[in-house]
């Protein structure tokens, strides 16, 4: 078997990430992230389940996330995954789609799996460029062009697409992002929002897609992630965002965003990324 490559890199002028995977198996459990996801699978199949759908996906399937999307994925077919990734902060298509329609306002995806030849192309070129750390802005024009296309085909305003979500289950929210730092129980978030356990991890679970567990630690992920861009230790990060220790903050990194906090922080720091 082919040694797994991953890589990644970071296109300061773009201000988005670009992900590649080469030969992997690994399975991603269900978890959601804070900023959109453009993703193109060369080969493998895959098994997701995105938004309570579950899809087969495979050859040339482009996957779009919007954030807080939860989605869970696993090798389908005993092959390997082949896959290229872009991953746009939310701020950043405000301004990509302010620049293209002239509306200061989000808009998100309206399929989550699609087959598009036109926007393929768009995704492997500004892939390419990205990787290769081209300063043409040539991968700029490429970025708008593919934006372009996919709000023209694919677009819907962002508040035409907020799902309900009871008051409750906003506080429970609100109070796991102001102390995510800290050791959290359930009971706590319980009585912050004033609802049996029984009642929290059904509500919860239906409104989000994630469990409040689940919720918890993608956010501590996200907030790492910054730390990490900063420079900051993998060490020090598990700390200031509420890990157990960095063993446990490790494994969780690596199994949402596929790489070891190390080889992430790297990528900000001018160190070569090593497959961690």
């Amino acid at each position: 078997m082919k040694k797994e490559i991953r890589k990644i890199s970071y296109d300061e002028e773009l201000e988005i990430e670009a992900y590649s995977f080469e030969g992997v198996i690994q399975a991603f459990p269900n978890h959601f992230h804070n900023h959109y996801v453009i993703g193109l699978i060369e080969e493998g199949e895959r098994f997701l389940y995105c938004k309570n759908r579950e899809y087969i996906v495979g050859k040339d399937c482009i996957l779009l996330f919007n954030p807080n999307d939860n989605h869970s994925c696993t090798q389908n077919d005993g092959g390997t995954l082949y896959y290229k990734g872009l991953n746009i902060p939310e701020n950043k298509m405000l301004n990509l789609t302010e620049e293209i329609t002239g509306k200061r306002q989000l808009n998100v995806f309206s399929e989550n799996v699609i087959y598009n030849s036109a926007i393929k192309h768009y995704i492997l070129s500004l892939h390419k460029m990205i990787m290769k750390e081209s300063k043409e802005f040539e991968k700029e024009e490429i970025l708008l062009f593919l934006i372009s296309s996919l709000i023209e085909q694919y677009g819907q305003p962002f508040d035409n697409n907020i799902s309900e979500c009871r008051r409750e289950i906003d506080l429970a929210c609100s109070f796991m992002e102001r102390h995510f730092d800290e050791h959290i129980s359930l009971k706590q978030l319980c009585q912050c929002s004033n609802l049996s356990k029984s009642t929290l991890l059904r509500a919860f679970t239906k409104s989000k897609g994630v469990t409040p567990y689940r919720y918890l630690q993608t956010i501590r992920i996200n907030k790492a992630k910054v730390l990490l861009e900063k420079g900051i230790s993998p060490a020090d990060a598990a700390l200031l965002t509420g890990f157990s220790d960095q063993s446990h903050f490790t494994n969780f990194f690596n199994m949402f965003i596929g790489i070891s906090p190390a080889a992430y922080r790297n990528i900000f720091t001018g160190k070569e990324t090593n497959n961690e």
